[in-house]
Order: C-alpha cells, then structure tokens, then sequence
C-alpha cells in the first residue's frame, strides 16, 4: 500500500519509527516531513498530507503531533480525506469499519510506540463494512445528501 506519513516536530520521533516500521511491512513510505526537530507549524503538514491522499498519490495517511489534535484537524479540512485520532486498537479499526477513514492521527505525547503500532496495524488491516456505513460516509463530503 501506498502510505503518506507527516508530522511536526513534536513526532518527528514517532513518524521516523512508524515510516521504518511501514517499509519493514511492505509499504511503500512518502515521508513528508519534516525532516528535523526544528519548530514547524502542524497544520502545514497536516494540509500537504491531505493534498496527497485526496490526489490519491497516496492511499492511506498518517498524521502525527504532539496530541494528534490539531493535525487530524488539519486533515479533516480536505473534503476528500477522512482523518480518526485514535489511541488505540479497537478505535482505529472501526474508523475503518465503519467510517472508512483514510487517515489515522495520534498524539506522540499520548501514545506509546508499541501501542502507535498497534493502531495502525490495525488501521491498515481493516477493510471499510460499507452497507449501511455508505450512506453515512457519503454524507461527510456532500453535507446535502
């Protein structure tokens, strides 16, 4: 899969861990950036992640800062992206299930690397239920439906 990964500099740590982790499962990484520990504005990142999920040069996204707040806001500005903050498993499965999200977000300040893992192994394996899901989602980018 295609993965773009972006962050400011409050998860630098984090994203560089996740986009290894990524590549070792197969993915194909797009580091975004940035690239260093320098001060960055997070909505910057947040807005060229987007860009490139809902161009579809990438298929999924992931989203870091230091609470993952203001980046997932960031994301959810693009009508086309779909972005869950999650902190767990099970959360990050049903924005999949049931709201075919295509961006996960976490906070590097409140998650751990293992559970950062955790989440997003089960972000990627889980496949959107559709059904009466559909309509719902439709309705997150056409509000007139």
């Amino acid at each position: 899969m295609r993965i773009a990964i972006a962050s400011d500099h409050a998860a630098i740590d984090l994203k560089a861990m996740l986009a290894d982790w990524l590549r070792e499962q197969g993915h194909e990484v797009d580091d975004l950036g940035p690239h260093d520990a320098s001060s960055v504005d997070y909505p910057d990142y947040g807005y060229k992640l987007a860009q490139a999920v809902a161009r579809g040069s990438a298929e999924r996204g992931v989203a870091l800062c230091g609470s993952g707040i203001g980046i997932s806001i960031a994301v959810n500005r693009n009508p086309a992206c779909r972005a869950a903050l999650v902190g767990e498993p099970l959360s990050a499965a049903l924005s999949r299930e049931h709201n075919n999200a295509n961006v996960i977000a976490m906070g590097a300040r409140l998650t751990g690397p293992d559970m950062a893992k955790a989440c997003l192994a089960a972000f990627l394996s889980t496949e959107f239920a559709g059904g009466r899901h559909e309509r719902r989602v439709d309705k997150l980018s056409h509000p007139a439906l």
